[in-house]
């Protein structure tokens, strides 16, 4: 163990506190550190999320709205229609399914609710009608905050979709884009770069991440978080693989929990006052999911996700309840409720 090690690790942290930023170098740098030196990036990277993002947890759910059949490539995803695999196919779920799942996400503590659809973009008038259906009855029904994952914008979706009521939008860069072309080739990686500065011009709020585990090296997941911080994202999911049988990554290995944690730690120090958010992936921490926290993420997503089941809800909320925190938006007389 080398003291040295420490000590620049302290002076990271402290300049981050101070307002500064950690370089790429840096950041590639922490990210290859041994193991042996994870306990003490944790403990900056907490440090990190209680100065910035305090110790409220932002709880999201999804609904995956249509399934299966997708005109994109994605090498990771069990819903591409280029990948022979077992994952539902159906149109779109009915406006009462999908009220129904807002109002349960909202009694789990969700602040906001995702509505997700496989395909690249808002293309017919038949999508704009549905999804003004569901966004209406949303806003009728329930006051989670309102999400969705369409694929591809152009300024004038994003306005129409602000219009309709939609209030953040969800678009992740998926990885580095020197990886982009061993994930998808059938968008470009400017392409979700656009989509992203459209949907904030249109005055949303983006969320934009991506999954770790796809074969990337460990610089590229640092060029991921730079882009990230260029885009000035706000908010920003990190996934790690789930090999879905069918799809060309289907043989890697998953992630190993010290190097799930090194990363949101990593990540910590490269977006300091980010919403940091662990979503798809997380259970191969196995019994180290509460360490997520320590390790810098300061939000979370509960119950299932596009093609593959989440983990049980009742242990995520009593999770959150034996390490003493708040999901930010809800009521402790709501969780008492829901977690009993």
């Amino acid at each position: 163990m080398d003291n040295n090690i420490y000590q620049r690790i302290d002076k990271i942290t402290q300049r981050l506190l101070d307002g500064g930023e950690m370089s790429g170098a840096e950041g590639r740098w922490m990210i290859a550190l041994d193991h042996d030196y994870l306990p003490w990036l944790m403990a900056g990277a907490d440090r990190l999320r209680k100065t910035f993002r305090g110790s409220e947890v932002e709880v999201c759910a999804i609904a995956n709205v249509r399934s299966g059949n997708c005109s994109e490539d994605c090498s990771f995803c069990g819903q591409s229609g280029h990948h022979k695999t077992a994952a539902p196919k159906y149109g779109y779920i009915k406006n009462e399914s999908l009220v129904k799942q807002a109002q349960q996400a909202r009694e789990w503590g969700a602040s906001d609710f995702g509505v997700v659809s496989k395909g690249w973009g808002v293309r017919s008038d038949k999508e704009r009608t549905q999804l003004k259906e569901y966004f209406n009855e949303l806003k009728d029904h329930s006051d989670i905050g309102r999400c969705a994952s369409l694929g591809a914008l152009d300024r004038e979706s994003a306005d129409m979709l602000k219009n309709m009521g939609m209030e953040n939008y969800h678009h992740n860069l998926e990885s580095a884009e020197s990886f982009f072309d061993k994930v998808c080739t059938t968008h470009t990686y400017q392409e979700n770069i656009d989509t992203i500065r459209h949907a904030q011009d249109a005055g949303l709020r983006v969320c934009a991440g991506g999954i770790l585990g796809m074969g990337e090296s460990l610089d590229q997941r640092i060029e991921l978080a730079e882009t990230l911080r260029r885009l000035n994202v706000k908010s920003v999911p990190l996934n790690f693989l789930n090999p879905i049988e069918g799809t060309p990554m289907a043989s890697l290995k998953p992630m190993q929990p010290q190097e799930i944690l090194q990363a949101i730690c990593t990540f910590r120090y490269m977006l300091p006052k980010a919403e940091i958010r662990i979503a798809g992936g997380r259970h191969f921490l196995g019994d180290m999911q509460s360490m997520i926290f320590m390790a810098g993420a300061s939000g979370v997503m509960i119950g299932n996700y596009l093609t593959t089941q989440g983990r049980q809800v009742q242990d995520d909320l009593k999770m959150l309840a034996d390490l003493k925190l708040t999901i930010r938006g809800d009521t402790q007389q709501r969780r008492a409720v829901t977690v009993q």
